[in-house]
């Protein structure tokens, strides 16, 4: 239900605006001071803000200003003294309307219905721009992560090349993102090659391409990644596994500015920032012989190593807060809870997986989980040496039968699914198929649970 506050020191206009707006199905709040509205907003998920401008204790402009600082709820300004210039200075600050006293019924509603689609826009417009955008924040307060971000500041505006060092998942793509996002490049494109994933025999053709005939498959002329990425960032990802003829042909490309596609002779200028990261210890691998000393040193003019998920559990309330809210949104649901108790169990976990593993658990806790992620939740879902805890619990609930084995799931996805069916099928079963109060029991809206349903196929037992 939308919220409405209202923040006015004259108790009949605060009661008169609460009986229009609950006529209209808003759900109202109101206080008698700028104050204890600023503490309101801190606190309760308002979408909107009705505020008198003469009030005692602090004026109506001084909380808009302040309320800027803390959330974008719309601000509609009202007052029994209004001027030009009132009103101009209201939308100075950001309010999104003024209204003078006495109030004109049809107007207000106008005003309210409009300021309210315009706080849903921009809210939607914000989601929308971070799922377009792959770059997400780098997030932490610990002091390995500060440095991180200060290193990032400094480094970026530079071509210089780095190397980024760090576990499986912990976020060195994330950090290659950031390098590109703040470097002059930014405009250009940022190309990803994961130097694992190719065999050793198509890298060389894959970083710089091919004539046509150069090889048996070669039926067209390619262009490599290097030649993509001209003017911009190139980012080798897990460097370590390069097979070391592909070492010598980059070392050459980054010595000269020159690269030779496969099968050709001619030399192409390339002018290519390069960003590399591995999961490996590469001077562990020059001594083994399989990586090339000169080519590290080529690389390494910056060093930035990021630290695993277990080296800074500080951060792990902050970045679970965070893949909470965004999967929520992402499903369409309430944003759950996350108790100080299942937090405490978060960061009492081994995070082999480190941020990966973070998100992929925080989404299975969502799916499973009541309103609130309980500590409970945590040892029955989150770790992954208790599932079969898991399995009983959910036997349990279901009074016998229905049990499963994990080994039966070849994804996560395919797990979820059977997950999410069971769950929604028990509580429906329980509330007697009554959708809107299992839609209202789960925190999901009903037309979603009805989507549920049929993607699902269940129906009621007879």
């Amino acid at each position: 239900m939308t919220t409405i506050l209202i923040i006015d020191d004259e108790r009949p206009i605060r009661s008169s605006l609460r009986d229009i707006l609950e006529y209209e199905d808003y759900k109202v709040l109101d206080v008698d001071n700028g104050l204890e509205g600023l503490d309101v907003l801190k606190k309760e998920k308002i979408d909107l803000v009705l505020c008198d401008i003469k009030m005692n204790k602090m004026d109506g402009m001084e909380v808009l200003t302040a309320a800027q600082e803390i959330t974008d709820t719309p601000f509609i300004m009202i007052s029994g003294h209004g001027t030009i210039e009132t009103a101009v200075e209201a939308a100075r600050r950001g309010a999104y309307d003024f209204l003078e006293k006495p109030l004109d019924l049809n107007r207000l509603l106008i005003t309210v219905r409009n300021a309210l689609e315009k706080g849903t826009l921009v809210k939607e417009t914000k989601v929308l721009k971070k799922k377009v955008s792959k770059t997400k924040e780098i997030l932490g307060a610990s002091s390995g992560i500060r440095l991180i971000k200060e290193t990032i500041e400094r480094v970026a505006p530079t071509d210089a090349r780095v190397l980024v060092t760090g576990e499986n998942g912990s976020g060195k793509e994330l950090v290659a993102r950031w390098l590109h996002e703040k470097s002059n490049r930014s405009t250009s494109p940022l190309v990803e090659v994961n130097c694992a994933a190719i065999p050793s025999e198509l890298i060389e053709s894959e970083l710089f391409g091919h004539e046509k005939g150069s090889f048996t498959s070669a039926v067209k002329q390619r262009i490599g990644k290097f030649e993509q990425a001209n003017n911009g960032t190139l980012f080798l990802d897990e460097i370590g596994d390069m097979s070391l003829s592909a070492q010598a042909k980059v070392l050459r490309a980054l010595q000269e500015n020159k690269i030779t596609r496969v099968g050709g002779e001619k030399e192409i200028d390339v002018n290519v920032r390069v960003i590399a990261a591995t999961n490996k210890d590469l001077l562990k691998e020059i001594e083994a012989g399989n990586f090339r000393m000169d080519l590290y040193h080529r690389l390494s003019v910056i060093l930035i190593h990021v630290p695993s998920l277990n080296e800074r559990s500080d951060d792990i309330p902050l970045i679970a807060t965070s893949f909470c809210d965004e999967i929520c949104g992402d499903y369409n649901i309430p944003t759950k809870e996350i108790t100080v108790q299942a937090m405490q169990a978060l960061q009492a976990l081994p995070w082999t997986g480190n941020i990966r593993e973070l998100r992929n658990m925080i989404e299975r806790l969502v799916i499973l989980s009541d309103k609130k992620i309980t500590d409970r939740d945590v040892s029955l879902y989150a770790n992954p040496s208790k599932q079969h805890s898991a399995v009983g619990h959910v036997s349990e609930v279901r009074n016998g039968g229905g049990g499963f084995e994990f080994d039966e799931f070849e994804s996560f996805q395919e797990f979820k699914d059977h997950a999410e069916k069971e769950y929604i099928n028990f509580k429906l079963d329980k509330n007697a198929w009554n959708v809107s109060k299992t839609a209202d029991e789960i925190g999901i809206q009903r037309s979603h649970l009805y989507h549920k349903i049929e993607k699902f196929g269940l129906k009621r037992a007879d």
